[in-house]
């Protein structure tokens, strides 16, 4: 079964988050199948057509109404040897619904059956008593079974350490398995502590690795919109300082340029005709639009990424009152939305865009940062 995600609906102005899975859906008595969507929300809703619950999932499921398998694919034979077979156990209806109430609970950041059967098995690790033993067997079985043999994570053992500790000494595995022994139940214990042993050691080499992630939750994401001002500019521009048609004139590779937007578009056009005219451009909207008519430099998508990089360290530095306003953003990613400018310079909420104007506003703030610093 393969859940996907994220799916959401909203209640009250309220995000519940979701995930959804394909199943085998009848209408009619004696009619057949089809594939159909069956959603699972936080909150405990499960819709498949119809809205119900972990209640109603149990009944459709009794019912043969739903199912998580395909009715026509024939049964899969037993194994040969349940203790040799690599296979998971076969998905049944309660193994489904089991898997369904698990995924509630991740859905609302709960310790699912895995993760309460680790649980168990670090309470069993410090104090191997018979009770814990019982409890760890009890968790086990709170897995469905389809998805026991993936508890532990290990492609090669699978789930048989914790068959071979939660089997009796004396008794075989499975039943056609081997016999257990003492030294078994030990060597399982072994094979815990070297994994916990395994895990301690990446989570130091992963703490020194990131050991310059920040230990707080930056800012919340600051949206730079594009806005228009007919009769000029506001007295306190304020945010509006960090917009790439913003009137603030600046020294670039042996020119002067009335914004951000006249130098863009100024240095890619191949013509020095070109270059004039939209240098002399009355706004930056203009430049822009006479520079996206204007014939290319033949390298500009391999450079503009740096030129767009140092007309903004230009006019960060050489204006200290859009440097103020760009430090006042503190570590708040910027997301620099708008219209005028293609997807890959903004931020726009597909695969498109690639919002490189907002990040290199972040680097430029680091760069003046790191100019205070040095």
């Amino acid at each position: 079964m393969t859940w996907r995600g994220p799916v959401y609906r909203m209640v009250d102005g309220e995000r519940i988050d979701g995930a959804w899975c394909h199943i085998w859906r009848r209408n009619q008595p004696g009619g057949g199948h089809y594939v159909d969507d069956l959603i699972v929300f936080a909150d405990g809703r499960i819709t498949c057509g119809e809205p119900t619950d972990l209640a109603g999932l149990a009944s459709e499921l009794a019912a043969g109404r739903w199912t998580a398998t395909d009715p026509q694919a024939p049964p899969r034979p037993d194994p040969p040897s349940k203790w040799q077979s690599r296979s998971g156990q076969p998905l049944t209806p309660q193994g489904f619904l089991l898997e369904v109430a698990d995924r509630i609970e991740a859905l609302n950041r709960r310790p699912t059956a895995g993760q309460r059967c680790w649980d168990a098995i670090r309470r069993f690790e410090q104090e191997p008593t018979e009770s814990n033993r019982e409890l760890l067997r009890a968790a086990y079985l709170a897995v469905p079974a389809h998805l026991r043999i993936y508890v532990l994570g290990d492609m090669d053992r699978q789930d048989r350490p914790l068959r071979i500790l939660l089997t009796d000494i004396g008794e075989a595995v499975d039943g056609d398995g081997p016999v257990v022994t003492a030294e078994m139940h030990q060597g399982v214990l072994d094979y815990f502590a070297r994994a916990d042993e395994a895990v301690l050691a990446e989570q130091e080499r992963r703490a020194a690795q990131y050991a310059d992630d920040p230990a707080e939750p930056g800012r919340p994401p600051l949206v730079s919109h594009e806005t228009v001002y007919p009769r000029g500019w506001p007295d306190e521009p304020g945010l509006f300082m960090l917009r790439n048609d913003f009137p603030a004139p600046i020294e670039f590779a042996g020119d002067s340029y009335a914004s951000v937007q006249h130098g863009y578009w100024a240095l890619s056009a191949a013509n020095a005709s070109d270059r004039s005219s939209i240098r002399a451009a009355a706004s930056g909207r203009e430049a822009q639009e006479l520079g996206g008519r204007a014939p290319r430099r033949d390298d500009w998508s391999d450079v503009r990424l740096a030129v767009m990089a140092g007309l903004l360290r230009a006019k960060f530095t050489q204006h200290p009152g859009p440097a103020q306003v760009l430090l006042s953003t503190g570590d708040a990613r910027i997301s620099y939305t708008g219209f005028a400018d293609s997807p890959f310079w903004r931020d726009v909420p597909d695969d498109r865009g690639r919002n490189w104007m907002g990040r290199l506003l972040e680097l430029t703030r680091a760069e003046l940062l790191a100019r205070q610093l040095f």
